[in-house]
């Protein structure tokens, strides 16, 4: 008996993977036409166009490119696709062909896909939430709520241009963050490379010269040589040392949180750069939970949410504590005063906002401080290094200079 059931169960059929065609055809008019479409099969792009008016006369694969690795699908291509999406549906675009506009024309091939693929599942009657919920590594948990939010209560047009704006507002912070992070480290890296030039090939013609002299040469011109030649017989075991260590501490940031927690904690007492993290990491926190409050998600629902858009560990832990204390009945400042990361002025802003009704509008104008504060900070943070780095290369350089002239002047002062 079972077994005769079981044989009555049928497996599903697999569905196709959707894929790129190109074709050509004649329209009502006779006029030539051709273009993209994309579906599971030849067949499915013959019916397709067939009921456009089209009449195919020929249709294929579009060819891959020779390289056609896709590009990594980045914070910018969602704050674009958010904000073109948003303007699509304010001015009255259907939804799905708001999606087929938007995914056609978007520059990355990977960004396309999914704007496709959610399509697809539009079109068969799934909800734009669930949908891209079904991509959790490019739409979290954050921008599904609030799509879910604006689905429920009829004002999807509304809540996207919202979550526009706040992808566009995080975007900036990360854009300004990177920035004062990346002249620093650009010019390190190439103060190491100058550096070890100079060791490879510079240094060995000096040794030499001195070789010549028959004399002994300072003890910091033998610590420069004596490098310079660790450096040429080891240099392999260098490049695989530091290869390995940095596997190693990316492997482990990925895996342990503890060690996460240690980093995010720890950078935030970096003298300037830890002040720019915690202004930035506060401006965030700001922005996302006056996003969602003001779609109409509850205050404890929203805390899960914000807690993995502040960036940092330190807050994460912070925000999920206040939701514990936010959901036992406690006031949202009076949470935030116990964990003391809060400055005083945000903790005032969000007690005012919920005393008059207006917390949304309040962290929108603690956001909109701390974001300005983070451009005023990157910007006097760059015009600070540069000549720190400026001194810190000179002195790398000079030493080296320096090093290998000492024997010159000893020996013309013997001379």
């Amino acid at each position: 008996m079972a077994l005769a059931t079981a044989s009555k169960v049928k497996p599903k059929p697999k569905t196709e993977e959707a894929k790129v065609f190109t074709w050509e055809g004649t329209d009502r008019r006779g006029s030539r036409v051709k273009g993209e479409s994309r579906a599971a099969n030849i067949n499915a792009v013959r019916a397709d166009l067939r009921r456009q008016g089209v009449t195919p006369t020929k249709v294929r694969a579009k060819p891959k490119p020779l390289f056609s690795g896709k590009k990594k699908i980045t914070g910018q291509d969602l704050s674009i696709f958010t904000r073109q999406l948003a303007t699509m549906m304010s001015a009255g675009v259907p939804l799905v062909q708001a999606f087929d506009i938007v995914g056609r024309g978007h520059e990355n091939p990977a960004m396309q896909d999914i704007i496709l693929s959610i399509k697809q599942d539009i079109e068969s009657g799934t909800a734009m939430s669930i949908a891209m919920a079904k991509h959790p590594l490019y739409f979290d948990d954050l921008m599904c709520s609030l799509v879910a939010a604006g689905e429920q209560a009829g004002v999807l047009d509304v809540l996207l241009d919202k979550i526009a704006t706040y992808k566009e507002k995080t975007e900036s912070i990360k854009g300004k963050i990177k920035k004062a992070l990346f002249y620093p480290a650009a010019v390190i890296v190439v103060a190491v490379i100058v550096t070890v030039v100079i060791l490879l090939f510079v240094i060995p013609q000096f040794k030499e010269l001195f070789s010549s002299f028959g004399a002994d040469l300072p003890a910091f011109t033998l610590m420069v040589i004596g490098l310079s030649d660790f450096i040429r017989e080891w240099w392999w075991a260098v490049l695989i040392g530091l290869g390995a260590m940095s596997y190693t501490l990316s492997y482990v940031f990925k895996r342990s949180r503890a060690f996460r927690e240690m980093v995010d904690r720890a950078s935030l007492k970096i003298p300037v750069i830890g002040a720019i993290l915690n202004k930035a990491a506060i401006a965030r926190f700001a922005r996302t939970l006056s996003t969602m409050f003001a779609a109409g998600v509850p205050l404890v629902e929203a805390l899960q949410s914000v807690s993995g858009a502040t960036g940092n560990i330190v807050y994460q832990d912070a925000v999920m504590r206040m939701r514990e204390n936010v959901a036992t009945g406690q006031s949202l400042q009076l949470a935030m005063r116990q964990r003391e990361l809060f400055p005083h002025m945000v903790v005032q802003m969000t007690a005012i906002g919920e005393e008059s009704g207006s917390l949304d509008e309040m962290l929108g104008k603690v956001a909109d401080f701390y974001e300005e504060q983070v451009d005023n900070a990157v910007d006097a943070l760059s015009s600070l290094l540069e000549p720190m780095i400026m001194v810190v290369i000179g002195g790398l350089v000079g030493s080296l200079v320096v090093a290998m002239y000492l024997p010159i002047f000893k020996l013309a002062s013997v001379v």
